[in-house]
C-alpha cells in the first residue's frame, strides 16, 4: 500500500518545527528515523495531514556526560549509540540493548528519541528508559519541561507529549561504579520485537545489594518496572535463592495479554525465566565492593 496524501516540511530549526506542529494542531508527524513510523504510513494506520521532518534540524544529535548524566540527542542514531565508547562507559545497558534492536539497516537510521516518542511497549529503548529511571527533556513554544520515564509512556503507542511538543534530549543517570548489567530477550527471529525482554541493573555490595533496577518489555501497554522484584533483592542479597524469589514474583508483577505471538501465561512465564537470565548475567558483570 502506499500512505495516504500529506504535506511535506523539512524545517531548519527547532523553532520552525515547533510552529508546524502548532500551526496543524495535533494533525502533523515529526519524522526521525522513520523506521516505525513509515510503515505506519505506508499501512494508513497513521493519516497525519503532514510530516516535519526532523533531519535537517542542527543540534539534536549528540552523545556527552554532563553533571553525572549520560545525555543523548533524540535525533542521536542508534548505530552511534551502539559504537560510542562514552555511552559504553557510561550506560552499558543502553549499548546492549541497542544491539538487539531490528537489524542494522534500521539502526543506521533508527533514533533513540524516535523510538521513545513511538512508545512500543515491546520495544528495547523505552525498557532501558524505564529500568535506568531516565528522562527526557520535552521542548515546546512554551519552553523545556523534563519528562521522567515513569510519566512519558500511557500506553500502546502513546506518551504524555503534547502534539506541540518534541522529545529533544534523553537523560540517563550513570550507574554506580561496579554495577552489573544485563538484557535479555527472546523473539521468535532476530530482529523481531521481542516476546518479552528483561532489563536489569545491579549493584552487589557486601555481600548485599545496594540497588537493583528490573524493567520488563511486552507484557503489557507499557514498559513495567518491576519494583516488587526489585525489593526482594535489596532486602535479600543476590544469592541464588533470592534471584529465584525475586523472578517468580517478576512473573507475578506483569499481566500481560494474549495475542497471535504468546499466550499471556506464556509470557509470564518468559518473564521468569528471562529475569533470572538476566539478573545471573548482570551479576556475573558487577565488581562487588
Amino acid at each position: 500500500m502506499k500512505p495516504a496524501p500529506f504535506e511535506y516540511h523539512a524545517p531548519r530549526s527547532v523553532d520552525e518545527a515547533l510552529d508546524l506542529l502548532t500551526r496543524y494542531g495535533g494533525d502533523a508527524r515529526p519524522l526521525a528515523g522513520g523506521q516505525s513510523l513509515v510503515p505506519l504510513l505506508n499501512l494508513r494506520v497513521s493519516r497525519p495531514a503532514a510530516l516535519v521532518d526532523l533531519n535537517a534540524l542542527p543540534g539534536l544529535a549528540y552523545i556527552r556526560l554532563d553533571d553525572g548524566q549520560l545525555r543523548v540527542g533524540a535525533m542521536t542514531r542508534q548505530r552511534a549509540i551502539e559504537f560510542s565508547p562514552v555511552a559504553r562507559r557510561a550506560a552499558p545497558l543502553l549499548v546492549e540493548a541497542t544491539a538487539l534492536v531490528g537489524h542494522l539497516p534500521i539502526r543506521s537510521r533508527g533514533t533513540l528519541g524516535g523510538s521513545l516518542a513511538h512508545a512500543d511497549p515491546a520495544a528495547e529503548y523505552p525498557t532501558v528508559l524505564t529500568a535506568l529511571e531516565g528522562e527526557v527533556v520535552a521542548r515546546s513554544p512554551r519552553g523545556d519541561r523534563v519528562v521522567k520515564a515513569a510519566e512519558l509512556f500511557r500506553s500502546y503507542l502513546a506518551t504524555s507529549l503534547a502534539a506541540d511538543e518534541l522529545l529533544v534530549e534523553v537523560r540517563l543517570p550513570v550507574p554506580a561504579a561496579g554495577s552489573g548489567f544485563a538484557f535479555e530477550e527472546f523473539s521468535r527471529r532476530h530482529g523481531d520485537f521481542a516476546i518479552v525482554g528483561i532489563a536489569a541493573l545491579l549493584a552487589p555490595r557486601d555481600g548485599g545489594c545496594m540497588m537493583a533496577r528490573l524493567a520488563a518489555a511486552g507484557v503489557g501497554p507499557a514498559p513495567v518496572r518491576l519494583r516488587g522484584a526489585e525489593e526482594i533483592l535489596e532486602r535479600d542479597g543476590v544469592s541464588e535463592r533470592a534471584i529465584a524469589a525475586a523472578a517468580a514474583r517478576a512473573g507475578e508483577l506483569v499481566t500481560p495479554e494474549s495475542d497471535i505471538h504468546a499466550s499471556a501465561s506464556y509470557r509470564r512465564q518468559l518473564t521468569r525465566v528471562l529475569t533470572t537470565r538476566a539478573l545471573r548475567r548482570a551479576l556475573a558483570r558487577a565488581e562487588p565492593r
